[in-house]
């Protein structure tokens, strides 16, 4: 594709599609051109969201914005649960495409949206932008120039906030967000595998609801969602990862923090952060090294300009025609992890990841 302006279309414009929308009203060369929601609020919202560039043209059903507006590129961001459906005609369309995370709630729709991705003429993106963030991305790179050596144990914490209020209280229930180490954690369950490079091989995991949400009810049902875990990931090399997850740690420092540590030293970063921590294996031999804002964000939204510069790449595969950098696969192996942890939480055992791809 040419330098020509692209134009999208975005389908769910709740928090992450708005986010989206305000990413795209600072992109040069972007145009939304329509935005899809059955809820009258969030297309308002939307609306609202891209006011300064200009109109949009607003759909009820996104079936009929597929076909009525003049698009190049969607950006799927309705709730977890609806996204293998709506890919069913955006496919078909041979749009280019966007996805937010996770991909698919289940094994079998991932396998079945890989499959047609493989296939699929215009570009396929998963919206796993964590590996974006300045610290993070610094992180990644030291660790493939060998900063750590031999990479053996790799450690990320996320103590935050509990999951915000969303339209229709979707976001309360497993069955909608495909749980929590799905929902919210195959953003790290990405970092982890390009931080390994290599495949995963079994989960252990012990995660609960213990704090939040068991107030509330919907329809006389309580939400199940966990809301604390941890998740041992063993990979192929013989390297493991481990998640802290703990979503009533309001107060906390910082949102999240990655430790790598190899048989030649030790590689720490925090979100929100601007530094890496590098330690040799010296006792309290440890450098501080800033890390500086990437300068072409012109929009840093809830992710730390993350979700802007997934667009520029995603925009730059759709003009030179290259891969995209986040791929279905990705998409399901990061969903992967996180169901097999919820299978070790339910049967309390190690689950192998070769059990869930053999399964049918």
């Amino acid at each position: 594709m040419s330098e020509a302006t692209i134009r999208y279309g975005i389908i769910g414009t709740g928090m992450m599609g708005c986010e989206h929308i305000r990413n795209l009203a600072q992109l040069p060369g972007a145009e939304v051109k329509a935005i899809a929601d059955p809820h009258e609020a969030s297309r308002v919202q939307a609306q609202q969201a891209y006011e300064e560039r200009g109109s949009v043209a607003v759909f009820a059903d996104y079936r009929e914005m597929l076909t009525q507006s003049p698009l190049d590129a969607v950006i799927i961001a309705s709730p977890n649960h609806t996204h293998a459906e709506v890919l069913d005609p955006v496919f078909n369309s041979g749009l280019h495409v966007m996805v937010e995370k996770p991909m698919c709630t289940t094994l079998a729709d991932c396998r079945s949206v890989a499959e047609r991705a493989a296939r699929h003429p215009g570009v396929f993106w998963v919206g796993l932008e964590y590996r974006y963030m300045a610290t993070v991305a610094a992180f990644l790179d030291k660790l493939k120039e060998g900063a750590v050596g031999d990479l053996k144990m790799l450690f990320i914490r996320e103590h935050r906030f509990p999951f915000l209020p969303k339209v229709g209280d979707w976001n309360r229930f497993n069955r909608n967000t495909g749980g929590t180490l799905v929902e919210k954690c195959c953003h790290f369950f990405d970092l982890m595998n390009l931080a390994m490079g290599c495949e995963p091989v079994r989960v252990f995991a012990s995660g609960a609801q213990d704090v939040n949400h068991l107030d509330e009810s919907y329809d006389g049902e309580t939400p199940d969602i966990l809301d604390n875990a941890f998740v041992i990931v063993d990979y192929e090399n013989g390297a493991r990862g481990c998640l802290d997850l703990c979503m009533f740690a309001e107060g906390s420092r910082y949102e999240q923090e990655l430790v790598a540590t190899g048989d030649g030293g030790k590689l720490e970063c925090t979100v929100p952060g601007s530094e890496l921590i590098t330690c040799t294996r010296q006792y309290r031999d440890w450098a501080s090294q800033p890390i500086p804002a990437d300068p072409r964000v012109l929009h840093t939204g809830f992710h730390h300009g993350a979700s802007y510069l997934e667009h520029v790449e995603f925009m730059e595969a759709v003009r030179t025609g290259t891969p995209a950098r986040v791929t279905a696969q990705d998409g399901v192996r990061s969903a992967l992890i996180g169901l097999a942890a919820h299978r070790s939480i339910e049967e309390g055992r190690v689950v192998t990841l070769s059990e869930l791809n053999t399964a049918p």
